[in-house]
Order: C-alpha cells, then structure tokens, then sequence
C-alpha cells in the first residue's frame, strides 16, 4: 500500500469477548475520531479468541462499513492482541484503545493536537488517566507495577498501561516487539525511548466499565507480566542492539 492510499489513522482495539461493547465501541471510533481526521480512519478490530458473540458481531461491522476491518486470530492474551493490531494497522498514524468503553474517544483530539505540534516534534503521545476509575486493589497493582518499571528501565512516564495512545507508523520500523503478556505497553514505550523517540504525555479522563468482565490483573497474568519484566531487562544488558531492532531514517 502506498502513502497516498493509506488513510490518515488507523484506530484499533483488542476485543476479548466484549460482545456487549465492540458495536459501540466502532460507532464511536468512526464518529468521534473519524471527523477528527476528515473521515480518513480505518476502524480495525482485533478480536482475540472470542467464545461469546464478539467474531460475529465484528463481522457484521466489516460488512455494513467499508472503514472497519477485523483480525480474528487464537487467544494471545493483551499483549498479542497489542502486536497483531500494530502488525495490521495501516493508517499513517496508529492509535489504541480498549474495547471496554472507559476512555472518551473524543478526548484523541488531545492526543492528535500534541502530535501536531511542529515546534515539539515527537512520535508518540501516550494518555495518563487523570483519575483511574478501577477498584481499589486494581489500582495500587498499577502503581506499584509503574514504580518497579520505572525503577529498573528508567521510564519516566505517568501511567504505562493507559490505552490511549497515539503513534507515527515510521517509530515501529525495524521495532521488535516481543511479549504477548501485559507488559507489552511497556516493553514498547522502553524500547521506543532506548531508540531515542520522543514521547509526549496528555490527561484523559477514565470511567468505570458500565458492560463486560474486566480480564486482567490475574494472578497468571500478574506472573507472565513479571518474567516478561526479567527477560527484557537482562536483554537489554546483554544483547542491546538485537533487541531494539534498527530503525529506517
């Protein structure tokens, strides 16, 4: 596909049985982001090993709009979820979020006016949560995942996990991303900032899920985040270069 065929963004959100939130949830992209970009958005649903009704609805979704596209694959978890829409994307700009409907799709327009800004170029703008609406435990496993990412890589930003996140297609060139866990906003904001990208912050707002079963902060998947953590900071000391990929300039 060549640039002058690329639309301007490509919205994608992983789907793991949200069959109460993926309709919506597109509606939403294409009219909230879509005029924020003239209409020139691709929706691209990646449905990730669903058993309820989620693959059907998202191809019901394909049918009736040109503008939105599903990746169906097996169960990979958030992080492979993470990867495959990345993979897939083909807008010149790459935005996420979650299919859970707590941010605001129109709060993208913060995220697309920072990017815009020639006099402080960066390639990404990531979303912290002004006020996180999770409960109580979910909260304080965030904070204390931040502190020990920031402690052991240097990552300076104010919330890792925030799904609402804004990319140049040209900063994923020659990126390795790995994980298929959790960790994978991490592991990508890491080696983004190892490669010399800049990264820009803005505040959105959070709300509580009003449909759906929240699926993360398992014990398993608390442990896989946790050896995914060891495994990229022993790489990094041990085989840098191989692990950041080579960018194309």
């Amino acid at each position: 596909m060549t640039d002058l065929e690329r639309p301007r963004l490509t919205f994608f959100f992983p789907a793991y049985n949200e069959e109460e939130n993926v309709a919506e949830t597109v509606r939403r992209a294409l009219d909230e982001i879509g005029a924020l970009v003239d209409g020139s958005i691709e929706v691209l649903i990646v449905d990730d090993g669903s058993t309820d009704g989620t693959p059907e609805l998202a191809d019901a979704l394909v049918g009736a709009d040109p503008r939105v596209r599903v990746h169906h694959q097996e169960n990979r978890g958030y992080g492979g979820a993470l990867r495959a829409g990345i993979t897939h994307a083909r807008g010149e700009l790459i935005c996420f979020s979650d299919g859970d409907l707590q941010f605001d799709l129109r709060e993208m327009s913060r995220l697309l006016e920072r990017m815009s800004d020639e006099r402080r170029p960066v390639g990404a703008v990531i979303g912290y949560r002004i006020r996180r609406r999770d409960p109580p435990h979910r909260v304080f496993i965030a904070r204390t995942y931040n502190a020990i990412v920031s402690a052991l890589f240097g990552l300076r930003v104010r919330d890792i996990d925030c799904a609402m996140k804004l990319f140049r297609r040209t900063v994923f060139d020659g990126l390795r991303l790995q994980t298929d866990s959790p960790f994978l906003s991490a592991e990508l904001l890491i080696k983004l900032r190892a490669r010399g990208e800049r990264i820009a912050q803005v505040g959105v707002n959070h709300y509580p899920r009003a449909a759906g079963t929240n699926t993360g902060a398992s014990f398993r998947k608390i442990l896989r985040t946790f050896r995914d953590i060891g495994r990229l900071r022993w790489a990094l000391w041990t085989r840098r270069s191989e692990v950041l990929g080579a960018p194309r300039r």
